[in-house]
């Protein structure tokens, strides 16, 4: 099975930004520790970041016929970025929603997610333990 794991903007400053939010690890540590993984040693991955949101939409289009399913952390897309909700559901590739931080805790304009219905499932709150809750759930769906 092949998984795209797409991070939005400014997830490329991990470990440096705002670290009692988002971690300690950089991007490449987290990527790196979901590979190795138990759960993942079966599958395939290819890990995408952009502070763009068309590059991000560029993306999915491209893998739309290449991939079984996508983790996607949109970063502050997820609030407002109907475009990329509608990649999504184009792409028709199945996609699980995650965040390091808890959204519905923080500010009220986080606490809205566009693409959450569009998504087979949301896991947030739980640092880069997020992303194995959102592979574990592609796993028993399968």
């Amino acid at each position: 099975m092949k998984l795209i794991i797409v991070n939005g903007p400014n997830l490329n400053l991990l470990g440096e930004r705002e670290p009692e939010i988002y971690g300690n690890e950089s991007l490449n540590q987290v990527n790196r520790w979901i590979q190795n993984h138990e759960l993942c040693k079966e599958l395939e991955f290819e890990f995408f970041q952009s502070n763009f949101e068309g590059e991000i939409i560029d993306f999915l289009h491209s893998k739309r016929s290449e991939v079984d399913y996508c983790i996607l952390n949109a970063g502050a897309l997820t609030h407002y970025s109907y475009a990329l909700r509608d990649a999504i559901v184009a792409t028709q590739i199945p996609t699980v929603e995650v965040h390091l931080s808890n959204i519905y805790k923080r500010e009220n304009f986080r606490k809205t997610s566009v693409i959450k219905n569009v998504c087979i499932g949301q896991f947030y709150g739980e640092g880069k333990q997020s992303y194995i809750n959102g592979i574990k759930h592609i796993l028993e769906k399968k």
